[in-house]
């Protein structure tokens, strides 16, 4: 096991791309760090550079104590799991997971041990014989595995390991990751496009966008404390609802303002947030998360809590709904909220003057709105996030950099 370092790693390809730019990160010994971010961010690319396929443009990349910049990949001792499987059709399990050893010249009781170690901690005891091609694609992500397992190295790179698994699979192989990389405390970076998945494994979640890092934090620090609003619109299933507004003073409050409605922001949530105060009188960027609204005809509401529309979608989900419906507030258009809505594939055209934003509630099952329903909808107030509609950086109480980091530690 080992701590890695990136101190302002970077690379630029020959024509002049610059594909990573200054990277700073802390990997602690034993920590599982995610690297996440839409395609074309960066984020495989610091993983090559971390294995020694990506030549290093600058900066200094440390595996424990040896500075690895001009270090062969072969001499790095760190093993990578590819997206595609890449075993040998023709080799049984047994040989595809102990094949780098044997390329070693491990002795072939030492190679015996340590894949039936391998094989009993993955599950695939009883398939050691078997060909890649008789095993299902959990069973073959499974052996690419116990090929890194048994060379027992420094660090584990995982790039995109789950993507070409069906959905069942991709959280029953997350589960198992998360149980392998716990037992052997080995020191894991993974790259993902999903951040579900990144928020459900990392110890710490990096979020990059452009070659650039964003934020890295816990994934619950990540969810509710965004540095600015690519982060906000990155993380969360569905995306936070991204508004235009205004917040003027009211009372020991204030009055949100979206399109023609208004909502009460809480006294405490000024004091929780003081830089919100430069704010009053002022044009803002809202985030509304779908898990913080709910039908309000379930309950009694606070004055000021509620929104009205019309019921344009529901999707049913079993435990919950997902209510889509309109308010007559502009969307919020930025670079980070272009990007994002690159990466979703939506509509890129948010400069184009509109006045209404398409808005996702997440509601109780017990709700009984329909398509085509007047609805009112609860919002939880004290869980509303502010963003600056200039530079895009989130208004807490304690602002920091997007690209501060605490030094890793290992849960």
């Amino acid at each position: 096991m080992a701590r890695v370092r990136l101190a302002g790693v970077a690379k630029t390809y020959p024509d002049g791309t610059s594909a990573v730019k200054g990277l700073d990160l802390d990997i602690a010994d034993g920590e599982f760090l995610v690297l996440v971010g839409p395609s074309g961010c960066g984020k495989t690319t610091a993983l090559r550079m971390v294995a020694g396929l990506e030549e290093i443009s600058g900066g200094t990349l440390t595996i424990g104590d040896r500075v690895v910049n001009r270090t062969p990949s072969r001499d790095r001792d760190v093993a990578m799991v590819f997206q595609s499987y890449a075993l040998y059709p023709h080799l049984s399990v047994r040989d595809n997971i102990g094949f780098g050893l044997q390329l070693r010249k491990v002795a072939k009781a030492e190679i015996r041990s340590r894949v039936e170690d391998a094989a009993r901690t993955l599950g695939l005891t009883e398939h050691l014989d078997r060909k890649p091609r008789n095993l299902s694609g959990g069973q073959r992500q499974r052996v690419a595995m116990g090929r890194a397992i048994v060379r027992s190295p420094q660090a584990f790179l995982m790039d995109e390991p789950l993507s070409n698994l069906d959905a069942k699979l991709r959280v029953q192989m997350r589960a198992e990751i998360s149980r392998i990389q716990r037992d052997l405390g080995v020191t894991t970076i993974y790259v993902t496009h999903d951040q579900v998945e990144a928020m459900t494994l990392g110890d710490r979640v990096a979020v990059m966008k452009k070659g650039e890092l964003q934020q890295v934090a816990a994934p619950q620090e990540l969810y509710d404390h965004p540095v600015n609003l690519f982060v906000a619109g990155f993380i969360g299933s569905p995306a936070m609802n991204l508004l235009q507004g205004s917040l003027e003073a009211d009372g020991a409050g204030a009055r949100l303002t979206l399109g023609d409605q208004h909502l009460a922001v809480p006294a405490e949530l000024l004091d929780e947030r003081p830089p919100l105060r430069d704010y009053l009188g002022r044009e803002v960027a809202v985030g509304i998360r779908p898990e913080d609204m709910d039908d309000a005809d379930l309950g009694t509401e606070a004055d000021g809590s509620v929104l009205t529309s019309t019921t344009e979608l529901v999707e049913a989900l079993g435990a919950e709904l997902l209510v889509h419906f309109t308010l007559g507030a502009a969307p919020v258009v930025t670079e980070d909220t272009k990007e994002l809505a690159r990466d979703a594939g939506a509509d890129t055209d948010l400069d184009s003057g509109r006045r209404s934003s398409g808005v996702i509630a997440r509601f109780s099952p017990r709700s009984r709105t329909a398509i085509g329903a007047p609805i009112r909808v609860r919002v939880d107030t004290g869980r509303l996030y502010f963003f600056d509609p200039v530079t895009g950086a989130g208004i807490w109480g304690d602002p920091a950099p997007a690209h501060q980091q605490k030094e890793g530690t290992h849960a």
